[in-house]
């Protein structure tokens, strides 16, 4: 199968198709897989069956197509649960844990949203007040809990702004259904931008529970007026068959004999630090109220300093089990009053404080922000400003910054300046200026301010116009290195109208500066070397031959040479006085012998003679066997032919 990342349609899912490595071509093995095989999109509930691809649906069936309504019913219409749904709006609530609703049992597509983001946290506990997510003053990471029998997704927006934002805050979110009671909080610290809560609970459990606490409110009125009657509560024996239905409280502030505030207190009853509800003993054991309400341990402190508050909890318990139970089991008014103490009364660190950046200074271009910083510190669950002394030790906050909506139309110099107009004397020149916008297009100068404009228009000084002589500086080097030497400079006569004149002056009346000065190079010391003439010729008019040169030692001081001895550059190495030359090969040419003697005394006779060829090893083989060519003897009469004489070399 190929990867989940390969893009291929729903009907390719279930073919067996493989893509080589590097490539982005597929090839199909096979048209269908092995039944049970997952998907190529990888969804565990995606199964292949018979070459197609099924989704397993709510019920457990391949292919149902039966999803989970709100209510948490496998193909359900969501007719079978309500939805409950709110806002906390409340916007002045003490610093810390706020609690904002308890989300009952059987609760199904719980969704609470912050309505924009904040410096607020939200927070979860179980029905018994044991944190879920963001309990202990510890701000969790965002992700899944566990809490009620089902999921809880939390989620907190990337970055939370100092200010309150535009987009969606944190969120709670879970399927459900929940198997015990939650709790939501609100971790406040600034204004309250809104809450939003939404869940989905049973239309019939919903019923049996309010038919439930009816019943168990009857049974708790009944047996209110039972206890109403009695002068003195504290007299009734205690009943040791069961548990006593007392509160109370380690803590010297609270009150143990609260009574619901839409019921008046029975006649005679005092506050009492150490009163109690009895349970009813006119009644059998097993007649009195199976579920009683019993005081719990106290709940987190609402602030970290600053005073803060505590609640000790009221629960709901068996009686006979001493188990807690849901609160509907017992009777809702005669539940006593969470009693509130106060806590960490200490004050809270004082910290800077800023308000809200004002507008930019200017409508465009840079200008500057500005806001209120103050050092406060909170007392009593209020923030007040104190002196900025108690703030030494923390790190100021900057009260301006500049700021920059858009950049504004400004002059721009589109060219440089022109050369002068004249050549000497006061001129003009000018350059070319306007006005454009923040994106860089001309646009009408009245968008421009006006006092900003650059200057188009500027004098140009040229010198004064008079016939002179103007001369550069001289040059830096001397014209030796050593010894006596020349240094030059420009000189030229510069008419009235700033022209050149001629090398005669023109114009100038006075005596034309020197263009050229002596210098020394400082003294100069002697060195010695080979100096090589230029080489002969070849001597050889054709072929090799060798041809010369003269080497001498000279002495050099400064620009003068003088001819030395051969020893004074004896530890220099000397070039070579003779190199070999090649000229162009020799042309073959025939060599003759002198003439013989006459072969008579008196008469005709005859003289011969020999010709040879400059190649002496053929010569040598030809005089050997002179009959062997018919050209090596002539015979001539009286008459003699001028012929080149035979090198001496070759005629032995």
């Amino acid at each position: 199968m190929v990867d989940s990342e390969s893009q291929l349609g729903l009907e390719q899912q279930c073919e067996l198709t493989c893509r080589p490595v590097g490539y982005r071509f597929y090839v199909r093995q096979a048209e269908r897989v092995r039944d049970g095989t997952l998907c190529a999109n990888n969804t565990p509930n995606d199964v292949c069956v018979g070459g197609r691809c099924l989704s397993e649906g709510c019920d457990g069936v391949l292919g149902s197509g039966l999803l989970r309504d709100r209510c948490g019913v496998c193909g359900g219409e969501e007719g079978t649960c309500k939805r409950i749904s709110g806002s906390f709006m409340n916007t002045s609530v003490p610093l810390g844990f706020h609690k904002i609703l308890d989300i009952p049992p059987g609760a199904t597509a719980i969704n609470i949203t912050q309505r924009r983001a904040s410096p607020n946290y939200l927070a979860l506990r179980s029905g018994t007040g044991q944190s879920v997510v963001n309990g202990r003053w510890a701000v969790d990471p965002p992700g899944e809990y566990q809490a009620g029998g089902t999921t809880f997704l939390y989620n907190r927006p990337k970055a939370v702004p100092q200010e309150q934002g535009e987009g969606k805050g944190e969120s709670l979110t879970a399927p459900g259904p929940t198997t015990a009671q939650l709790q939501l909080y609100i971790i406040f610290h600034r204004q309250n931008p809104g809450i939003d809560y939404e869940y989905y609970i049973p239309v019939e459990k919903q019923r049996d529970g309010e038919r439930e606490e009816q019943r168990e409110r009857e049974r708790g009125r009944a047996a209110l007026r039972e206890i109403s009657a009695v002068e003195n509560p504290a007299a009734f024996p205690p009943v040791s068959a069961s548990p006593q239905f007392s509160f109370s409280s380690s803590s010297s502030s609270s009150t143990s004999d609260r009574w619901p505030a839409e019921r008046p207190r029975p006649p005679g009853a005092g506050s009492n630090r150490n009163a109690r509800i009895p349970p009813r003993t006119d009644l059998p054991l097993d007649n009195q109220p199976p579920f009683v309400w019993r005081r719990g341990a106290l709940s987190e402190c609402s602030a970290t300093c600053g005073k803060g508050s505590q609640y000790r909890e009221i629960v709901c318990v068996n009686r006979h089990t001493n188990q807690e139970v849901h609160d509907r089991r017992c009777d809702s008014a005669t539940k006593p009053a969470p009693e509130e103490e106060p806590c960490n009364i200490h004050p809270c660190p004082p910290f800077w404080d800023m308000g809200p950046w004002s507008e930019c200074s200017v409508s465009c271009g840079w200008g500057v922000q500005q806001r209120h910083i103050q050092c406060r510190q909170s007392f009593g669950n209020r923030s007040t400003m104190v002196h900025p002394q108690r703030c030494a030790s923390l790190t100021r906050l900057n009260s301006t910054q500049s700021c920059n909506h858009r950049v504004c139309s400004h002059w721009e110099i589109s060219t440089n300046w022109s050369t002068c107009s004249v050549d000497c004397g006061v001129g003009k020149r000018t350059r070319s200026v306007r006005c454009v916008s923040d994106r860089g297009s001309a646009v009408s100068e009245r968008e421009c301010n006006d006092k900003l404009r650059p200057q188009q228009t500027e004098d140009c000084q040229m010198g004064p116009c008079v016939s002179n002589w103007y001369f550069t500086d001289w040059t830096n080097a001397c014209s030796a290195s050593c010894g006596p030497g020349v240094q030059r400079r420009d000189v030229v006569c510069l008419s009235r109208g700033g022209r050149r004149e001629g090398d005669g002056g023109g114009d100038c009346v006075e005596d034309k500066p020197a263009d050229m000065k002596a210098c020394n190079g400082g003294p100069c010391t002697p060195t010695n070397l080979w100096y090589t003439g230029p080489w002969g010729q070849c001597n050889a008019a054709c072929g090799n031959g060798t041809q010369r040169r003269d080497v001498i030692c000279v002495k050099k001081t400064g620009s003068d040479f003088t001819v030395t001895s051969a020893r004074e550059c004896s530890h220099l190495e000397k070039p070579s006085p003779v190199q070999p030359c090649e000229l162009q090969p020799c042309k073959p040419q025939w060599f003759t012998t002198e003439w013989s003697a006459c072969s008579r005394s008196c008469g005709h006779g005859v003289q011969t003679r020999e010709r040879r060829h400059p190649d002496i090893y053929r010569v040598k083989a030809f005089l050997k066997t002179p009959s062997s060519h018919p050209f090596l003897s002539l015979s001539l009469s009286l008459s003699r032919t001028p012929a080149h004489s035979l090198p001496a070399h070759l005629a032995s």
